[in-house]
């Protein structure tokens, strides 16, 4: 499980430190799991898998996908609430700048992405 917690953290682009505060614990714990000195306990895998929708089986043995299945709406609301517990202003700042856009403003940055596309 030491090393699928590592997979997972980086995944996720976050640092011990980061990852250790989404599930409660401090950097130095989620250090001795990622290594094997200590292992996961039934708490933090709970706290694991409620926060970062993982699927416990293969948090567990590895097996499946790392992530259960969710819907366009959940899988929306876990990346807004990732931009908004980082620290990353240039990330925040974009998403509000995008959620102040009209109609008429987005059907512009779609005219702007299919020509990206194009070229």
């Amino acid at each position: 499980m030491n090393e699928r917690l590592r997979q997972l953290r980086n995944y996720l682009g976050l640092s011990q430190e980061a990852f250790g505060e989404t599930v409660g614990v401090t950097k130095a714990a989620i250090s001795r799991i990622e290594s094997g000195v200590n292992s996961l306990s039934d708490r933090m895998i709970l706290s694991i898998v409620t926060r970062h929708n993982v699927n416990e089986n293969w948090l567990r043995t590895g097996s499946g996908d790392m992530f259960n299945p969710m819907s366009e709406d959940e899988e929306l609301d876990m990346y807004i609430g990732r931009i908004s517990g980082s620290e990353d202003k240039f990330k925040k700042n974009l998403l509000k700048a995008l959620c102040k856009l009209t109609d008429e403003e987005w059907n512009v940055l779609k005219k702007i992405i299919a020509e990206m596309k194009e070229g």
